[in-house]
């Protein structure tokens, strides 16, 4: 009962940090709409994939050693505020096409999909936040005395839960309605995205200050 008791705990904290606004939904929605379901869906595996990441090294105690170590806390952040800015400066720097003004784009062909795998990776791995949210329900929600099987099961679902909700919003923003409506101006759909990476890079940078 008392795993039951973590599980839930962790499941309902984890839900509500998932569906809050931020780097990853920015980058899904952008895939959805800009290149379509299936690029969406690989980028949401790949942030579950960035997850797993976290998972494992807060599972290892490299988390803690991070979150004590003010050196390595700053390098951290540095390179995801860094990371959001060259995905929203792209964004940004996005262009009417002069050939096909209303075409969806498609990304099919296998380097595409990697492409958009590592970006929802590199999205998420990048995130320090998540560093800092793992190390915190891994050390307040979970006793210590719980068995490191157990714990891996936890994050096994925390990474396959991730990954099937950014899926979902994958699925709804991919929907040929809703893509129609910002395909023709594509282009400053992108810019707000990136608008937006930009402000959260913003506000790492500034909480280095």
């Amino acid at each position: 009962m008392n795993y039951l008791h973590e599980f839930l705990m962790l499941t309902l904290i984890h839900f509500l940090a998932v569906i809050s606004p931020g780097p990853d939904f920015a980058i899904v929605l952008r895939q959805s709409i800009s290149f379509g379901r299936k690029t969406a869906i690989i980028t949401s595996l790949g942030i579950g994939a960035g997850i797993a990441v976290h998972v494992i090294y807060t599972l290892l105690g490299i988390g803690l050693l991070i979150s004590q170590s003010a050196y390595l806390m700053l390098s951290a952040k540095v390179l995801g505020a860094t990371y959001l800015t060259y995905l929203g400066i792209n964004l940004l720097r996005s262009k009417a096409s002069k050939d096909q003004p209303s075409s969806i784009k498609t990304d099919n062909n296998k380097e595409d999909q990697k492409k958009a795998f590592m970006i929802g990776f590199m999205t998420n791995v990048f995130n320090p936040k998540a560093t800092l949210f793992f190390l915190a329900i891994f050390s307040t929600i979970i006793n210590p005395n719980t068995p490191l099987a157990i714990q891996s099961i936890y994050g096994v679902w925390i990474v396959v839960t991730t990954a099937a909700w950014f899926s979902l919003v994958s699925f709804l923003f991919s929907k040929e309605g809703i893509r129609q409506r910002f395909v023709k101006q594509g282009y400053w759909f992108e810019r707000v995205m990136g608008a937006i990476l930009l402000a959260f890079a913003a506000k790492l940078f500034l909480s280095l200050l």
